[in-house]
C-alpha cells in the first residue's frame, strides 16, 4: 500500500486528503470518498480509507473537512463550525464535489467506478454528494444524521443509499429516518436502513468511549463489524469484487 497527502481547494480552503492505493495495480480500480467526523480529518476515517485499500483493493481518499487537516478537540469548538457549514448547502457541495474531482483526476482511479461513505457528520456529506447528482455507485453513512440540506434534490440521485444506524442514537431519532426514508422513496431511489438494536452514536470509533458520553456515543464491535460487512456487500455489487477478497 502506497498513501500520500492530495492537496486540492473547495470552498476557499486548503484542503489536504489521505490517498492509499495499491502500487502494484495495474490497472485503474474501483475508488472510495472517504468523509470524516464533524470534528475533522483524523485518525479514524484515515484507518478506515487504508482498510477499504488492503481488503478490496481499491483506491481510497479520506477526505479533509475543515481545511488544512484541522481537527476540532471538543464538541464545544466544532459545533458552532458544523452548524454554520450545514446551513450553506453551496458550501457543503463545494467540499464533497472537489473532493471527488480531486480523485477523479488520478490515474490510478476507474472514474466510472466510485463510492461514497462517511461516519457521522461525514455519511450525511456523502448522501449530499449523492444528492448533488454526482455519478458516484454508492453512497453509505455509518451512525449518521439524515436531515440533508435540499432533500429536493432526491430525484437526481443515482447512487444506491445505504444508511447504517444505531437503533437507540439519540441524534437520528426514528422522525428523522422516517423523513429521510420518504425522502428516498419520493426520489425512486434504490435505498436500504439497517438498524442496530441497542446501538447509539459513533459505534464504529473506539474512541467514542473516551469522551465519557456512553448513552450518546459508544463503540459497538458488533455493529461495527456487521455494517462493514454490509457495507462490502453493497461495493460487490456496485464496484465488483476486489481481487483481495
Amino acid at each position: 500500500m502506497k498513501t500520500e497527502e492530495l492537496c486540492y481547494e473547495a470552498d476557499g480552503l486548503s484542503m489536504i486528503g489521505h490517498l492509499a492505493w495499491d502500487e502494484t495495480a495495474t490497472t485503474p480500480r474501483p475508488a472510495v470518498l472517504v468523509f470524516p467526523e464533524a470534528f475533522g480529518l483524523g485518525a479514524h476515517a484515515k484507518a478506515r480509507a487504508e482498510r477499504i485499500v488492503s481488503e478490496f483493493g481499491y483506491v481510497a481518499l479520506a477526505c479533509d473537512l475543515h481545511g488544512d487537516q484541522k481537527v476540532f478537540p471538543d464538541l464545544g469548538t466544532m459545533m458552532p463550525v458544523l452548524t454554520a457549514l450545514r446551513g450553506d448547502i453551496a458550501r457543503v457541495r463545494a467540499r464533497t464535489r472537489k473532493a471527488l474531482e480531486a480523485l477523479l483526476r488520478r490515474r490510478e482511479v476507474d472514474a466510472s467506478r466510485v463510492a461514497a461513505i462517511g461516519f457521522c457528520y461525514g455519511g450525511t456529506l456523502a448522501y449530499e454528494l449523492a444528492l448533488a447528482g454526482a455519478d458516484i455507485k454508492a453512497a453509505v453513512g455509518f451512525h449518521s444524521g439524515l436531515q440533508v440540506s435540499a432533500p429536493q434534490d432526491a430525484g437526481q440521485i443515482k447512487a444506491k443509499v445505504l444508511a447504517l444506524i444505531g437503533a437507540d442514537d439519540p441524534g437520528v431519532p426514528p422522525e428523522d429516518r422516517a423523513a429521510f426514508e420518504a425522502v428516498l422513496r419520493a426520489g425512486k431511489v434504490d435505498w436500504q436502513m439497517t438498524l442496530y438494536g441497542g446501538v447509539v452514536h459513533s459505534f464504529t470509533n473506539p474512541d467514542a468511549d473516551l469522551l465519557g458520553k456512553p448513552d450518546f456515543l459508544r463503540y459497538d464491535a458488533v455493529a461495527d463489524r456487521r455494517s462493514w460487512q454490509q457495507m462490502r456487500a453493497l461495493f460487490a455489487e456496485v464496484l465488483g469484487e476486489s481481487p483481495t477478497s
